[in-house]
């Protein structure tokens, strides 16, 4: 649990700083989403600084994934959003209100419910099917996101981050299904493949959708793709379950949590102080 809430404090983190270099980089000419957003991304320090952070919370995610149950690893996850607000309120002077920071003390409530609560990770390796279908997914979300680019500004930001959070779903539950990372075990593993491309379409269609839209809805849309999806696949075919008799209470320490994180987030959104015009973008990458 340690590893998994270090791991939601790095993603919270990197969302500010992400949000921010996103905002200010050049849009593309096209209207759906730019593959080379990326790389225009990245002459941010900001961006920069904010994938050295999800890389060291993909390492601890990992961590905390082969020892507990995928539901209670979402859940600490979705309650980076908390860790966004607390951090864009000291760095970027955004001001939470008492009921905003009564929704941190939910998320904190439920994480809270969900340690006293979570048993052991399944014990279940996952058949053949399930990791194809992982690829699946993760294939789908790409192709689906490149759609989703394409709709209005009101439904693109919460299509992309649900996509973007389907996309980080993937990841969390291929984690579970790769048990050899040796190299030959790898490349015959259709999960390594699932967890490349749902990460890698993840993060490119996160970026979009902070760029442009509502990331207030992205981020929503992110929490709901990447918790409530795996946490029914670790408890149907991984076989997570909870201490005996606290089901009730892992349940409802799930859906509190998640509930204070959605409270929360707006506060993936950069100050319009923050945002670089169009015009100035690539000086301020610079």
């Amino acid at each position: 649990m340690i590893c998994a809430l270090g791991s939601a404090v790095c993603f919270g983190t990197a969302s500010v700083l992400q949000a921010v270099a996103a905002r200010a980089t050049a849009p593309g000419t096209g209207s759906g989403v730019d593959p080379a957003l990326l790389l225009r991304a990245v002459r941010q320090w900001r961006y920069v600084a904010g994938l050295a952070l999800d890389g060291l919370g993909f390492l601890l995610q990992i961590v905390a994934l082969r020892s507990l149950p995928i539901y209670a690893v979402g859940a600490a996850l979705a309650a980076s959003l908390a860790v966004t607000a607390v951090v864009a309120a000291r760095l970027l002077g955004v001001r939470l209100s008492g009921t905003e920071w009564g929704a941190v003390g939910v998320v904190s409530a439920g994480l809270a419910m969900l340690g006293l609560a979570s048993g052991a990770e399944g014990d279940e390796t996952g058949s053949t099917t399930l990791r194809y279908v992982m690829l699946g997914v993760a294939v789908a979300v790409l192709l689906l996101g490149a759609l989703a680019g394409r709709l209005p500004d009101r439904g693109r930001a919460l299509a992309l981050g649900l996509g973007a959070g389907c996309g980080f779903g993937v990841v969390e539950v291929t984690v579970r299904l790769i048990d050899d990372v040796s190299p030959g075990a790898l490349i015959a593993n259709p999960a390594a493949y699932a967890l490349l491309v749902g990460g890698g379409a993840a993060f490119l269609l996160l970026t979009s959708a902070l760029q442009r839209g509502s990331v207030t809805a992205a981020t929503a849309g992110m929490v709901i793709g990447e918790t409530i999806g795996p946490a029914l696949v670790g408890v149907v075919w991984l076989g997570d379950r909870t201490r005996e008799g606290l089901g009730w209470l892992a349940l409802l320490g799930f859906g509190v949590a998640v509930a204070g994180a959605l409270a929360l987030a707006r506060f993936g959104e950069a100050p319009e102080g923050e945002r670089a015009p169009a015009g100035e973008a690539s000086e301020a990458g610079r």
